[in-house]
């Protein structure tokens, strides 16, 4: 599981720039400075600008400390508790926990799915995560699934990153139906790739969405959807297992067999890295792919949580020496790696000369016994809500047009904060 918000925001403005964005931004007053550097909360891991990912990124990094043994910062726990609206999502970020959330909050159902894993891991929130789970069920789509933005149409990498954040809050998704009836699995195979789809490569992907009735292989969405056929999360434990990734069975994998669908995937992956070690994708601005070293994670996790650490062991060694500049100061990117790192067997502390797990650390503040935070954290107090700062809109809506055509064409650009 990894950073996906560039594109999602687009996607989001792709919908709000349609009216949205005058109501939100009527009673918004405008940055003091467009100019200015994002002020970055007491407790959010990461320095770059929070707007999109600050959720996201927090809920990475707690996960992926505690995982591996690291007790969480509880002034970091209390800054992801207080993100949380009363209704029980999440949006990307909330700058002003103060503001209760309204109608102009810019919920996040990514954000959501992550934060209710890490709560979840780190226990005693339970309150707080059967309220997410209960928000998460109330904007499934009719079709079983969901999009980035409630009310959107549904999109593989949403569904899939919510199933897993049922499943691990102990949901079962094959039971959490829609208003029509559909399941949160009906709502996520339908994306799946045949075994008629051309090039035959291609067999056993997801889509992200249909390009123009069409179903594109997109990494992102694979990945995701692998860990949620399988009914996991991010925080992948070990196996035993390590037996070669197989392609997708023909004829066609049965819809109501998602572990069957989520091999199917892990086959695509593993025959994705064969060629080169790693993934590739065409990047904004280029129409010559490159080392995706974001989605090369993500297919590495979702491998070792299908019991395929064969097929991805020649990746991870890849990540080794070519992760450093993409993961820098990313607590999302180290997170990612931590867990990738963790689910495969291997140590995080050695990844390659690097200690991921200090590195992460560094990202914000330090971990408890590394610090003289206080002993607990009161998770029943009433927490406050705020709006999410819509004028992210602006500047969004200008890009959309171009992003979301990238992001239909299957290739999904990731920013890394």
């Amino acid at each position: 599981m990894n950073v996906r918000r560039s594109a999602a925001a687009l996607a989001a403005s792709a919908v709000l720039c349609v009216g949205a964005a005058p109501a939100a931004l009527a009673d918004t007053a405008p940055p003091a400075s467009p100019s200015a550097p994002p002020v970055i909360p007491d407790g959010l891991y990461g320095k770059g600008d929070p707007t999109y990912d600050g959720v996201w990124r927090q809920s990475f990094a707690l996960l992926a400390q505690h995982t591996v043994g690291v007790k969480p910062s509880l002034k970091a726990m209390t800054w992801l508790v207080g993100q949380q609206c009363q209704n029980g999502g999440f949006a990307s970020f909330r700058p002003n926990p103060a503001v209760a959330c309204d109608a102009n909050t810019m919920y996040d159902t990514n954000a959501t799915a992550a934060a209710l894993q890490a709560l979840k891991a780190l226990g005693g929130h339970d309150a707080e995560v059967k309220s997410g789970v209960d928000w998460l069920k109330s904007v499934q789509n009719e079709d079983g699934g969901w999009s980035y933005v409630p009310g959107s149409p549904s999109d593989a990498n949403s569904t899939a990153v919510v199933i897993s954040a049922l499943a691990v809050a102990g949901e079962k998704p094959a039971e959490v139906k829609s208003k029509a009836g559909k399941s949160a699995y009906e709502g996520l195979l339908p994306f799946q790739l045949g075994c008629t789809a051309e090039p035959a490569a291609d067999r056993g992907a997801f889509a992200y969405q249909p390009a123009d009735g069409k179903l594109l292989a997109n990494a992102d969405a694979t990945a995701a959807a692998a860990l949620a056929g399988l009914g996991k999360g991010a925080a992948v434990v070990p196996s035993a297992e390590n037996t070669p990734a197989a392609p997708l069975a023909c004829p066609a994998a049965n819809a109501a067999d998602p572990a069957a669908a989520a091999q199917g995937a892990a086959g695509y992956l593993a025959e994705a890295l064969k060629k080169d070690g790693h993934l590739m994708a065409v990047t904004p601005g280029s129409d010559q792919p490159t080392p995706d070293t974001g989605n090369t994670v993500d297919a590495v996790l979702a491998l070792a949580a299908a019991g395929h650490k064969e097929s991805a062991a020649g990746a991870l060694k890849w990540l080794e020496t070519n992760s450093a500049e993409w993961a820098k100061g990313s607590p999302a990117a180290l997170g990612t790696l931590v867990l990738a790192t963790h689910a495969t067997g291997n140590d995080p502390k050695s990844f390659g000369g690097t200690d991921l797990v200090a590195a992460l650390n560094a990202t914000g503040p330090a971990p408890q016994g590394a610090d003289t935070e206080a002993t607990s954290v009161d998770s029943k107090k009433e927490k406050p809500s705020g709006g999410q700062n819509v004028w992210w809109i602006v500047g969004s809506c200008a890009a959309a047009g171009v992003g979301i055509g990238i992001l239909l064409s299957g290739r999904r650009k990731k920013n890394q904060s």
